[in-house]
């Protein structure tokens, strides 16, 4: 069957679509990349989407990950941050590489010590997904990620658009619904991390970690 390819290009983010690719194809793309995490892969039953982040993308998908780091730690959470590993299941034929990705409490001391003891995280043998997967998005993806997320059970997604950041939580193992706050880190809701990413983007850092600071342990307290 002739693969088709789709190709979509911004001043943030370059992807492409390939459709008509088997599993088989998909498994031997990521043993040729290497070490390399450029392009990053998502696969959905013969659909492959390769995409190849900008500055900007990556500086946003930092920024909120040093800004999941340190809710947690405000708040008193164990957290392990798993970046972009790759994570995927052969009897779903599903597979994605997120921008970032977290392990809470439990799940953060469990893998730890899988990575310890064999290096890596692998579903199809039962490890477990991450709990938190972080999505930004820029331009207008090409392939829906959220029902990837959905069948591999990643139960919190927060979705960066550049502008907007949206907590999307899993319902029923099947879709996600809109929140108001992560389920994870109560502390952290989406008008509050919205700013908070606004505000990262253009302040010295040291003053920004003081308003995270400030932030999680009394909102209303938070720094002009």
């Amino acid at each position: 069957m002739e693969v088709v390819v789709q190709v979509v290009k911004s001043p943030a983010e370059q992807r492409m679509l390939l459709r008509n690719v088997s599993w088989e194809t998909y498994e031997r793309l990521i043993a040729e990349r290497e070490e390399r995490r450029k392009p990053r892969f998502f696969y959905d039953r013969g659909v492959l989407e390769l995409m190849s982040p900008s500055g900007e993308h990556d500086v946003s998908s930092r920024l909120i990950a040093l800004l999941v780091d340190m809710v947690a730690e405000e708040s008193g959470i164990d957290v392990e941050n798993a970046g972009s590993t790759t994570f995927k299941r052969e009897d779903l034929e599903r597979g994605f590489e997120p921008d970032e990705c977290f392990y809470f409490s439990e799940n953060a001391a469990r893998v730890r010590e899988l990575v310890r003891g064999k290096g890596d995280i692998v579903l199809d043998e039962g490890d477990p997904p991450p709990d938190l997967v972080v999505e930004v998005d820029i331009t207008n993806p090409s392939l829906n990620k959220l029902p990837i997320y959905a069948s591999l059970g990643i139960r919190e997604v927060w979705r960066y658009d550049g502008g907007r950041l949206s907590i999307l939580r899993l319902r029923d193992r099947e879709k996600y619904a809109e929140a108001a706050a992560s389920g994870f880190l109560t502390a952290a809701t989406a008008e509050t991390l919205t700013r908070l990413i606004s505000d990262g983007l253009t302040l010295e850092r040291l003053a920004w970690r003081r308003m995270v600071r400030a932030s999680v342990s009394d909102p209303e307290n938070r720094p002009d």
